[in-house]
């Protein structure tokens, strides 16, 4: 018997080589041009396809980077050790969608002749059948109520059954939006037995308004500079009771302006304006990648929009939309996901108006407490 050369030792003798390893073979032959199954091979059909399966490689790269972030946000508030894993891969999503966008230079040397040479064989496929950058928009947080209906009805309309399990799936999820919520509202300094940040940003506001307006506004003495000035602190007011009163706060999100709690707004708020503390640095550079992740994909629907009305200017998309003009509706704020990270700052202050930390809570946000440095 210790004689017999069974077929599964024989494989597991077997050398692993490159093209094995990648299914390079598997991988070459997914490239079937329908131009040429209706009796005329397109030329530029073989980029078109190449460029969308790499977006889609590239996607799945994305989701599993996203998969990784939103479990490890959630771990966040109990163990901030894993805010550099957190910052690693985020920067990866970032880097791998600054890529994508390269792509679309490539697509762009298809001129729109050539495209129409087989555009017309694709029909009714459409790009808004891409599954996995549907499974993206949901995993960062993009509500259904937000979406801009396709073809005037849901945008699950578009894919089959096993795909609409997916989506729906996908929705009811942790996603990053929630999870970064959820990590903000636990920010240490916002509870009022503590730093109570929200009471002295509150004060600190008040100063400001004053210094910024109420004074200039009693030393003019033109009545039209005086009702300019007056019209300026009545904005400013406005937009800082709109973070410092719950209940306004709360209408933005209803009226769909807004995206996170009061609370996490607050968290929000006081890691931008502490952010050269020891333990916010880290916690600063994620909000950073936040907003940079948001305005990337942001950049890639614009490209996407430049690139179709470039190919085919008006027309109905291949899918049954408006084409160019569905995707120019996906192009706003509705479709920010950390639109409230892009808008904080209306709400950022002078160095000189923020509140100075209390000595407790210097020492809470430094590298070493005081009892570390006096066991050393």
């Amino acid at each position: 018997m210790d004689d017999v050369d069974t077929t599964e030792t024989r494989q597991e003798c077997t050398p692993m080589t490159y093209d094995g390893y990648l299914k390079v073979n598997q991988l070459l032959d997914c490239q079937s041009l329908v131009s040429t199954k209706n009796g005329k091979t397109e030329h530029d059909e073989h980029l078109f396809i190449i460029v969308h399966q790499a977006f889609e490689l590239w996607f799945k790269q994305i989701l599993c980077e996203l998969v990784s972030v939103c479990e490890l946000f959630q771990s966040l508030v109990l163990d901030d050790s894993k805010a550099f894993i957190i910052r690693i891969r985020m920067q990866r999503i970032n880097l791998i969608l600054k890529l994508v966008l390269e792509h679309f230079t490539i697509m762009e040397t298809m001129t729109p002749m050539d495209f129409l040479e087989f555009r017309g064989y694709l029909s009714p496929a459409s790009g808004f059948q891409s599954l996995q950058f549907r499974l993206i928009e949901n995993k960062l947080g993009l509500q259904g109520k937000d979406r801009v209906p396709y073809c005037q009805q849901n945008y699950t309309v578009a894919f089959n059954d096993q795909s609409k399990q997916l989506l729906h799936k996908s929705c009811s999820e942790p996603n990053l939006l929630r999870v970064v919520e959820n990590w903000l509202e636990n920010i240490p300094g916002l509870e009022e037995d503590e730093f109570n940040f929200p009471a002295k940003y509150a004060e600190a506001i008040k100063r400001y308004l004053n210094d910024a307006y109420l004074i200039p506004c009693e030393k003019e003495t033109d009545e039209t500079k005086k009702a300019a000035i007056m019209a300026g602190y009545q904005t400013a007011k406005d937009n800082f009771d709109s973070i410092l009163d719950p209940e306004k706060h709360d209408d933005l999100v209803k009226a769909g302006h807004r995206r996170l709690s009061h609370r996490a707004l607050q968290g929000m708020l006081m890691i931008s304006l502490y952010r050269n503390e020891p333990r916010f640095n880290q916690p600063y550079q994620l909000l950073t990648l936040l907003m940079d992740m948001d305005s990337l994909v942001g950049k890639w629907r614009y490209h996407h929009l430049q690139m179709v009305q470039r190919m085919i200017g008006s027309k109905v998309g291949t899918g049954g939309s408006s084409g160019y003009h569905y995707l120019k509706s996906t192009v706003i704020d509705r479709y920010k996901v950390f639109v409230d990270l892009l808008n904080l700052s209306t709400f950022l202050i002078e160095q000189k108006y923020v509140p100075p930390l209390t000595p407790s809570m210097k020492e809470l946000l430094s590298v070493f407490s005081k009892q570390h440095i006096s066991e050393e």
